[in-house]
């Protein structure tokens, strides 16, 4: 009974503070809505000027030269003399195939060319024979035409028996399977008693020099448009940047070249490559990077990145309308940096964009505004 008694006194006790609270007929009574403070935005008020624009497009790294390392001939792995990650030398053997078929092969085709050299000498003394006879009119000339014809089919057999030698003896060869290049070993995915062949769809290992990499990227038809007016105006390649995967700049600069001279239609984008030293084996194929193309740009406005807000890609700021309110103006971005965008249109020199506070902001809201420097903003 006490604890129904509490209950209903604490419902009638919490009606009342709230009515109190809600109601009221003296001096403190508000009449309508309360009053809104006015939200207290810093601005910066825009100039122009120059600046260094970035542009970043994410990459894949590939070696100068990527060669897929295949047998030439048919046979079990007997020996594999490298593993996965050495660095290897041109000429330096990689993979060795069971050569006793081979070696077999030599042998037989080596006899081959002796039986056939004997019967070419055979035939040779057999028309050395019949001249003679035939000039005192022993033999007939006849006779004379059939021993030459018969050395010159000794002979080609003895030409035959030296090309199967010859091939024979590079099969035997090719059981030593060589590094094309130098470069590193990728992975190895056949193992010793595998048998392997010319035809298999995987290769036995891919080879990658990498003195020197190319890092390939797509740039869209609009940014491939202005890069091109950009190159057209200038002297000499166009230097690049690296930044690798772990956030960090790569030590050496690059250069930009083209990689396709047609946009792809599907995408709208232009596949193009940088180019970069490697002396140290840092980038490695099958790496990703992101490329970073440096440009200079006169007579923009710089607008931190902090002052923008970014609606379905579409880009808008709070420009300064009077002393009291703002409103949103989207603007169109030409690049930028890490920080800032330079804009295109949408707000000009001498404006006052709010840089802190967006999501407070709107039309019809008052604010308390305060010009700050904006040095410290576009740096």
């Amino acid at each position: 009974m006490n604890t129904r008694f509490n209950y209903y006194a604490l419902l009638l006790f919490t009606a009342v503070f709230f009515s109190s609270c809600g109601t009221g007929n003296g001096e403190g009574k508000t009449d309508g809505a309360p009053q809104t403070a006015p939200v207290e935005t810093d601005f910066i008020q825009l100039r122009s000027t120059s600046g260094e624009s970035e542009l970043s497009y994410p990459g894949s790294i590939e070696g100068s030269v990527n060669v897929e390392i295949k047998p030439q001939v048919t046979g079990y792995l007997q020996e594999v003399l490298v593993q996965e990650g050495d660095y290897v030398r041109k000429g330096q053997p990689l993979f060795k195939i069971r050569p006793e078929v081979f070696n077999a092969q030599v042998g037989s085709t080596r006899a081959s060319l002796k039986a056939a050299l004997a019967n070419q000498a055979s035939a040779k003394i057999e028309v050395d024979k019949i001249k003679p006879l035939v000039a005192g009119k022993v033999v007939t000339e006849m006779q004379l035409k059939t021993a030459e014809s018969a050395y010159q089919a000794a002979t080609a057999q003895v030409e035959e028996a030296r090309a199967a030698l010859l091939s024979s003896e590079l099969n035997a060869d090719f059981t030593i399977i060589k590094a094309p290049v130098s470069g590193y070993i990728g992975r190895i995915p056949s193992r010793v008693g595998n048998l392997v062949s010319p035809s298999d769809a995987t290769p036995l290992t891919m080879l990658s020099e990498i003195d020197q990499v190319f890092v390939y990227f797509s740039m869209s038809e609009a940014d491939f448009l202005s890069y091109s007016k950009t190159v057209n105006n200038k002297e000499g390649r166009t230097a690049a940047s690296l930044k690798l995967a772990d956030g960090t700049t790569y030590e050496h600069k690059g250069y930009i070249e083209f990689a396709s001279g047609n946009i792809d239609r599907a995408t709208g984008s232009m596949v193009m490559k940088a180019v970069f030293e490697n002396p140290k084996k840092l980038l490695r194929s099958g790496g990703t990077a992101k490329v970073v193309i440096n440009n200079t740009v006169d007579g923009v406005v710089k607008i931190p990145k902090v002052a923008v807000k970014d609606i379905q890609d579409l880009y808008f700021v709070y420009k300064l309308g009077d002393s009291t309110n703002v409103e949103m103006v989207p603007i169109e971005i030409a690049g930028g940096t890490h920080n800032v965008y330079f804009v295109k249109s949408g707000v000009k020199q001498g404006d006052k964009i709010a840089v802190n506070r967006l999501d407070m902001l709107q039309m019809g809201v008052p604010i308390s505004p305060k010009v700050v420097s904006a040095d410290s903003l576009l740096n």
